[in-house]
């Protein structure tokens, strides 16, 4: 397989690892509930977001990068959300 069959492949990883957090964020944003959201799995997965931009940046990966960067904020905000409504029902 040539690179351009490789970065193919890259692509759609990243598209499709980043648009499977899209669900949950809408359902937090509609139902003003998180709380079937781990908040240690997700701070965990963010932790591990960002080593991937680390490690996405240093070898040069347009695709890890891209990938990791939306899914950071997709799960920031997921994050915020569940902070945010767990304050509001005490």
């Amino acid at each position: 397989m040539n690179s351009l069959n490789i970065e193919f492949f890259g692509y759609i990883a990243a598209i499709l690892t980043t648009a499977a957090f899209l669900p949950q964020l809408i359902k937090t944003l509609k139902t003003k509930k998180a709380e079937d959201v781990s908040l240690v799995t997700l701070i965990m997965f963010i932790c591990g977001v960002g080593s991937w931009i680390i490690y996405g940046y240093k070898i040069s990966s347009l695709p890890i990068l891209i990938a990791n960067i939306i899914t950071l904020i997709l799960n920031l905000f997921i994050l915020i959300s569940k902070i945010y409504y767990s304050r509001n029902i005490r």
